[in-house]
């Protein structure tokens, strides 16, 4: 396990540095990341696994709430219904308030929780269905899968009257309060 946890705090090398690249805005491509991880372009779903990869390593959310393919000399927006990836694994090393979580994405990507790489968990309103998510890189989150969630539940703790999970020293409620103090 512990070569799980130095290669997640070593992952993101290698990739193309998007954050530097300033091209000029070249409108919108009929591209879509939907909720369940698959990519559509113009209505018909790209199976093409590396080409999925390629555009992933592209990928970039500016500060304006909008993702976009980035290359030096073009930015074309697409829609992502929740997030870019899917966080497909979840890895317990330690426990407590030493635990680390290493999330493995759709894209091979590993990510420690913790500060740099926050858990956050919203629930809709509506339906009371949670929406976990793990920062992973820039401003770019993996959607948690149901298992990877269920998984986090079973290792849930109470910490000051939430429940929720360690990672690299911080706590991560597994849910949000609502005005009444609720979860």
């Amino acid at each position: 396990m512990q070569s799980l946890l130095k290669a997640a705090r070593e992952a993101g090398t290698g990739l193309p540095p998007v954050e530097r690249w300033h091209p000029e805005y070249c409108g919108e491509m009929d591209l879509v990341i939907k909720r369940d991880g698959s990519w559509w372009h113009e209505g018909v779903r790209i199976t093409r696994e590396r080409l999925i990869r390629l555009f992933a390593t592209i990928l970039r959310k500016d500060d304006d709430g909008v993702h976009y393919l980035v290359t030096p000399v073009e930015k074309i927006g697409i829609e992502v219904e929740v997030a870019p990836f899917l966080a497909v694994r979840v890895d317990v090393v330690g426990e407590g308030r030493d635990q680390s979580l290493i999330f493995t994405t759709n894209m091979d990507e590993l990510t420690e929780a913790g500060p740099d790489h926050p858990i956050s968990v919203s629930i809709d309103r509506e339906t009371g269905e949670p929406t976990p998510l793990v920062h992973v890189r820039g401003n770019l989150d993996a959607l948690m899968t149901r298992p990877v969630f269920y998984e986090l539940a079973e290792c849930a703790v109470e910490h000051e009257g939430r429940t929720g999970v360690w990672s690299g020293g911080d706590f991560y409620p597994l849910g949000e309060e609502d005005g009444d103090g609720d979860a």
